[in-house]
């Protein structure tokens, strides 16, 4: 039985994860103040998942431009994030979604029915989901993608407040 899986234009659903730090991370505090790229991703320190994470960190100042906060999830436990948040350096939140639940919920597909999908989603600060990018073998593109999707967001914010 699969639950329909989150589309473009949904309502993002709400989710609660611990942080490394201990603290809770909820989707929608964030939702708040920025657009969120929300990004699945199979598993820390693999060749791809390393190439995408060392791209968002590279293009940070990018997001932060835009208004908007970097969010990566894997099931990976909480210390095998620190390592790898330690080593790259990385400059956005990692979360440990034990056993899958968040993945569920967003019905992230995976890939020949065992690996864990690499799966973005671009969501604006109302919480809609404006894109969606899936794609296994093309770990920077989701980077670049999110960039430019997030600059048709904004420009459209101006454009509304002009108006």
């Amino acid at each position: 039985m699969s639950k329909e899986s989150v589309k473009v234009g949904d309502k993002v659903p709400d989710f609660e994860l611990e942080r490394q730090d201990g603290g809770f991370f909820r989707l929608y505090d964030l939702l708040k103040e920025k657009n969120v790229v929300l990004y699945f991703y199979p598993k820390d320190r693999t060749p791809g998942c390393t190439k995408q994470a060392c791209e968002f960190r590279d293009q940070y100042e990018a997001f932060k431009e835009q208004g908007a906060e970097v969010v990566g999830i894997s099931s990976d436990s909480k210390e095998s994030h620190k390592r790898f948040e330690r080593i790259y350096h990385l400059p956005f939140v990692l979360l440990s979604d034990k056993g899958g639940h968040v993945r569920k919920i967003f019905g992230v597909p995976r890939k020949l029915g065992i690996l864990p999908g690499r799966v973005t989603y671009i969501i604006d600060k109302k919480g809609t989901v404006r894109y969606i990018f899936n794609s296994m073998s093309k770990p920077l593109e989701h980077v670049s993608t999110a960039i430019r999707v997030l600059q048709e967001i904004e420009e459209e914010e101006h454009h509304h407040q002009k108006v």
